[in-house]
């Protein structure tokens, strides 16, 4: 019988994919729902290689872009729960796109696990030069003087960048014409051409940009002023009450056993404690965040009730 129970136990052991204890027991997959290049490839890129360097394992990033984030995320829906598939995304595919689609390829409030948010980044609020507004406060002003007037660009239908603008214009009582681009980089090409006037984009797509002088920073979307732009004023500042930062989280398949979880958010979250990680996300003007899965689960929840509003009001859809 003491004999049956040990190869019992051994058996069970070795049906477990990974332990707490042991993950990651094989190579290990991270799917990206967008294209190389991108900020959540570039994070994954930096915490796959220091996971790598630390438990001697091969992580491999698998670039899945297209959908608004839907293929890629579906990806690690559909894979095995064992723990040798996880990805990166974002507020999109992780709820909101329900509300944006017609049709969803999976349940994304359950076939997946949430397992720590990984970083935090401001919005911008930001105009063309030639506009004249310096503070968000004459914005909202010159908005109200000449409403319809004003253009201003989004990195797509249904994208944060979009459901920000939307916000500021219901908080703030005025009206603007919206143009999406495919990316960051076209909608501020569009802005410094002046074919828009306005953007909220994550701010290492618009900072860099101020320093030339053709574009204007005028806020960050941040609930408080982000300690990597403190001089730059918050929208709250000006009476706008609108939240609108770019984060990323970190998801695997929904039945991957919770020991197994609890294990990546460790592993991750102390890579995101890495010193040379974290300069080199400051240096993006991103923060490294870092949570449970249940911290996590409860930010994403929070973020659906901000944006859903908004999504209704403004009649959002993509198909």
């Amino acid at each position: 019988m003491k004999f049956l129970l040990v190869a019992m136990l051994a058996f069970l052991a070795d049906s477990l994919p990974a332990t707490a204890q042991e993950w990651p027991a094989r190579p290990v997959r991270i799917v990206v729902p967008f294209a190389a290049g991108a900020t959540p490839d570039i994070i994954m890129r930096l915490i796959g290689e220091r996971l790598q360097a630390k438990t001697k394992q091969s992580f491999v990033i698998d670039n899945r872009p297209g959908a608004s984030g839907n293929l890629g995320t579906d990806v690690v829906a559909k894979a095995p729960a064992d723990g040798t598939t996880i990805g990166i995304s974002i507020l999109g595919p992780l709820g909101l796109n329900t509300l944006l689609f017609a049709k969803m390829p999976y349940d994304p409030f359950t076939d997946l696990a949430l397992v720590t948010r990984l970083t935090d980044q401001p919005s911008v609020l930001a105009v063309n030069a030639d506009v004249p507004a310096r503070t968000t406060a004459e914005l909202v002003a010159l908005l109200k003087r000449e409403p319809g007037k004003f253009n201003y660009g989004s990195i797509g239908n249904g994208s944060l960048s979009h459901l920000a603008m939307e916000a500021v214009a219901m908080k703030s009582g005025t009206r603007l014409v919206h143009i999406p681009y495919g990316s960051s980089p076209q909608a501020v090409t569009a802005l410094i051409r002046g074919d828009v006037q306005i953007v909220c984009l994550p701010a290492i797509s618009v900072v860099s940009q101020v320093h030339t002088g053709r574009v204007r920073a005028l806020a960050v979307t941040s609930q408080k002023r982000s300690p990597l732009l403190p001089d730059m004023p918050t929208l709250n500042e000006a009476g706008i009450d609108v939240e609108a930062n770019a984060w990323n989280g970190l998801i695997a398949p929904a039945k991957t056993p919770e020991p197994v979880i609890a294990a990546i958010a460790r592993e991750v979250n102390e890579a995101l404690r890495d010193p040379g990680i974290r300069e080199k996300l400051h240096a993006q003007y991103m923060e490294p965040i870092g949570t449970s899965p249940a911290e996590f689960k409860a930010f994403v929840e929070a973020e659906m009730r901000r944006w859903t509003p908004v999504v209704e009001a403004a009649k959002i859809k993509i198909n």
